[in-house]
C-alpha cells in the first residue's frame, strides 16, 4: 500500500480522492500496488462526507507522517503551496501538482529539489488539464527539436471568442454568461486578461526548450478589448479571433514568446476548435505538427491527468522520471516589438480616401478590410509583415495625420 495526502479539498482535490476511491481496483492493476488516500488537507469542514474521517487542518500531519510517500498539491496559488511542495521534495515525497500557477513561477527549483532529493515532481494537470501534454512532449516527441508551440490555451477565453463568432454577442454580454455556467470565475481577470494562457505558455515553454520562462517576461494581452467589429473584420479577412500562447526559438538562442488575440485564418487547424476546449499544436523538425485537442479544465477530466501523474510516482518511488529544466535568465526572451508580425489595425478618421492615401504612404501596400454597417470614418486594414516597434511608429504617424487606432490584433501564421 502506497499512502497518498491531498492537499486542497475544491474541484479539483475532490475530484482527485473521487477518482482515487472510485477506481481502486484498476489503479491498483496499472500500479501494480495500492494506492491509498491517507489524508485531505483542508481548513474547511465537510460534515456528511464520506471521507469526512480523511480530513486534517495541519499540513505538521503529513509531514510528520513516514506512511505518506505521494502528496497532491490542488490548493492553488503560491503560498503557502510553494512551502508545503518544497518541505515535501526536501523529506523524499514525491509531489503531483495541477498548479499552473506554482509551476509556472517556482518550477525550475522545484524540479531541481526534486532531483536533489531523488523524487518526483510531476505535473501533467497543469497546463491542459485532462489533454496530455506535458509527457508527450518530454517523452513521445523527445527525438525532435521542438520548433514551436502555439495553442488555445484557456477555455473560458474560447468559449467567449466563440459565442462572439457565432452568435454575434458582445463581450460584456458572453462573460456574463460564461459566469453563470460556471466557466469562468466572478473575478474573472485571470482568464481574459490571459494570465492563465501565459503561465499555460510558459511551462510548456521552458520543458521543450530546457530553461525557466517567468511569467513576467512575457508580453500578454487579454481579449477584453475585442468587439463585435473586430469579429466581422476577421470574418471579411478570412478567418476567426482566437487568444493564442505561441513561442518559438529564434536563432540567436533567445525565444519569441507571446500572449494575445490573433487572427487565424479559416484553414488553420486551430481555428475550428470551439466553445471551452482547447488546442495544442507542437511543430517538430521531425514529427511535423502535432495537435492535442480536448477539454482544458473540468473536475473529472483534471483529476484523471493528477492521479495519472500520481500512478506514475507510485511505479517510480524509488527511480526518478527525467523531467527538468534549468533556471531561465532575463535576457532570455527576445523583445516583442522585435518580432516581425503583421498586424490588423482598426481606426478613425474624417476622410476615409486620404486616410488611405496617408497609410500607402506610411505602410506601403495594405489589404482593406470593410464589414456590412459600418459607422461613418470607421476604416480597417492589415498590414504586411514588419517588426512591432516599426509598425508602433508608423501608428504614430498616422496619429499626427488625423488617423486614430481604436485596436490592433495580429495576424497568426499557425
Amino acid at each position: 500500500m502506497i499512502e497518498v495526502a491531498v492537499m486542497g479539498f475544491g474541484t479539483v482535490g475532490s475530484g482527485v480522492v473521487d477518482v482515487v476511491e472510485k477506481h481502486a481496483d484498476s489503479i491498483e492493476k496499472r500500479a501494480n500496488v495500492r494506492i491509498g488516500i491517507k489524508y485531505i488537507l483542508d481548513l474547511r469542514d465537510f460534515p456528511g462526507s464520506p471521507y469526512e474521517k480523511k480530513f486534517i487542518k495541519s499540513f505538521d500531519t503529513i509531514i510528520n507522517d513516514p506512511e505518506i510517500k505521494i502528496v497532491v498539491e490542488v490548493m492553488g496559488g503560491i503560498h503557502p503551496a510553494f512551502e508545503y511542495t518544497k518541505r515535501c521534495l526536501s523529506s523524499g515525497r514525491s509531489v503531483v501538482t495541477s498548479n499552473k500557477e506554482l509551476v509556472a513561477s517556482k518550477g525550475a527549483e522545484l524540479l531541481r529539489l526534486a532531483k536533489d532529493n531523488n523524487t518526483n515532481f510531476l505535473f501533467e494537470a497543469s497546463v491542459g488539464g485532462g489533454i496530455p501534454i506535458i509527457r508527450p512532449i518530454s517523452q513521445c516527441l523527445a527525438a525532435n527539436d521542438v520548433v514551436e508551440i502555439a495553442g488555445i490555451l484557456n477555455g473560458t477565453t474560447n468559449f467567449i471568442l466563440t459565442k462572439m463568432i457565432s452568435e454575434k454577442k458582445p463581450f460584456a454580454e458572453t462573460l456574463a454568461l460564461a459566469q453563470k455556467l460556471g466557466y469562468a470565475e466572478r473575478n474573472p481577470d485571470a482568464d481574459i486578461k490571459g494570465y492563465d494562457a501565459c503561465r499555460k505558455i510558459c511551462i510548456l515553454a521552458s520543458l521543450a526548450y530546457g530553461r525557466h520562462v517567468y511569467p513576467e517576461q512575457v508580453h500578454t494581452e487579454g481579449i477584453e478589448h475585442i468587439t463585435l467589429k473586430d469579429v466581422e473584420y476577421a470574418s471579411a479577412w478570412g478567418g476567426v479571433i482566437k487568444l493564442i500562447g505561441q513561442v518559438r526559438k529564434l536563432e540567436n538562442g533567445k525565444l519569441q514568446i507571446i500572449v494575445c488575440p490573433m487572427f487565424l485564418p479559416c484553414e488553420s487547424q486551430l481555428a475550428n476548435i470551439d466553445d471551452v476546449f482547447n488546442g495544442i499544436l507542437v511543430r517538430g523538425d521531425s514529427a511535423g505538427d502535432v495537435v492535442f485537442y480536448g477539454r482544458g479544465a473540468g473536475k473529472y477530466p483534471t483529476a484523471s491527468a493528477v492521479v495519472a501523474d500520481v500512478i506514475d510516482c507510485a511505479k517510480h518511488l524509488k527511480t526518478r522520471k527525467y523531467l527538468f529544466w534549468s533556471d531561465g535568465d532575463k535576457d532570455y526572451v527576445e523583445d516583442y516589438k522585435q518580432n516581425e508580425v503583421a498586424m490588423y489595425i482598426r481606426a478613425e478618421t474624417d476622410d476615409d480616401a486620404l486616410a488611405f492615401k496617408n497609410i500607402a504612404n506610411c505602410f506601403g501596400s495594405v489589404e482593406r478590410l470593410s464589414r456590412k454597417d459600418a459607422e461613418k470614418g470607421e476604416i480597417a486594414f492589415v498590414t504586411k509583415p514588419m517588426k512591432e516597434k516599426d509598425i508602433d511608429d508608423k501608428i504614430k504617424a498616422l496619429a499626427g495625420l488625423g488617423i486614430k487606432t481604436v485596436n490592433e490584433i495580429r495576424i497568426s501564421d499557425l
